[in-house]
């Protein structure tokens, strides 16, 4: 199982009721936080995400409204005893960046690992779960993340049987772990479909988030701006409008959409929400709080 939780869906500027950039993917008792905006551990705590279970940060770019959370956040890691090391992924200047903040944030008792992630590319693990960056398309540098959770094969105990297998080592080899002289692929089908969820802001409609979306069963899209009329201006700063959300759902054959990242002029997201379910009949509205539960295939 995969919780997603959206602890905030504003962009620019924090509203009464709409904190900034940030999201939260959980399994395993694993958590990884895409992009940490103003406010972002209050989320945390607001919506029951567990700030000592983040083993990664992942930042999309280094606008002020998807980063300005993070000091904030590792001092109070650092106040409530973390000594684990946190990953911190981001494109080209993220090394800068986080010497910059350690500057206000104090020395912390656990280390930064950071992973520049050039051209934003790059695909790396943050057990249980399979990370892959991709490039959006924004005004500068911006990286999309596909969180993904593999699925191992189904096991065939007359496989085991015949390959004389002791039972004590069927549930370690069906976790994928080789015991002695048996591996995981004598006892197992081929893999199975897990789970995918996409994270695309700030961009414009683009290949790579259309491809790394395909099939995904949570895709959550910048759809900064409701009004079709402002089309032009989402061009301009590098960003969509929900219809085209809608429609970069549609054609990926995503499961789910959430629209995030609203202009703070977009006080009330239903008439973008109505444009998007033109294309994307499932697309919802993401309002900060909201979560689901994803669950494997029962195949």
């Amino acid at each position: 199982m995969v919780r997603v939780t959206l602890l905030g869906c504003g962009g620019t500027q924090p509203l009464p009721q709409r904190a900034l950039s940030a999201l939260a993917v959980s399994a395993g008792g694993s958590t990884v936080l895409i992009d940490c905006g103003e406010g972002t551990q209050a989320a945390c705590r607001r919506w029951g995400v567990n700030l000592f279970r983040i083993d990664a940060v992942l930042l999309t770019h280094y606008h002020g409204d998807h980063i300005f959370g993070l000091p904030g956040l590792w001092q109070t890691m650092a106040g409530m005893g973390r000594t684990a090391p946190l990953l911190m992924a981001g494109p080209p200047g993220l090394e800068a960046l986080v010497r910059a903040f350690l500057t206000v944030a104090g020395p912390l008792p656990f280390a930064l690992r950071t992973l520049e992630l050039e051209r934003c590319r790059g695909q790396f693990e943050v057990s249980p779960a399979v990370l892959e960056a991709f490039p959006l398309k924004h005004r500068v540098d911006c990286c999309g993340y596909a969180y993904r959770l593999p699925r191992a094969g189904r096991f065939d105990p007359a496989r085991a049987r015949a390959a004389n297998i002791p039972l004590a080592y069927w549930s370690r080899l069906q976790a994928g772990e080789t015991v002695g002289r048996f591996t995981p692929d004598m006892v197992l089908g081929p893999r199975r479909r897990g789970l995918k969820v996409v994270y695309g802001a700030d961009t414009r409609p683009c290949r790579a988030l259309a491809e790394a979306a395909r099939d995904a069963d949570l895709l959550c899209m910048d759809a900064t701006y409701a009004d079709d009329a402002d089309a032009d201006k989402a061009k301009l700063y590098g960003h969509s409008t929900c219809r085209q959300a809608g429609a970069l759902a549609a054609g990926a054959g995503a499961r789910r959409l959430w629209l995030t990242h609203y202009s703070a002029a977009v006080t009330d997201p239903t008439p973008g929400l109505l444009a998007a379910r033109a294309a994307f009949p499932a697309a919802v509205a993401g309002e900060d709080g909201m979560s689901v539960d994803l669950f494997f295939d029962e195949t």
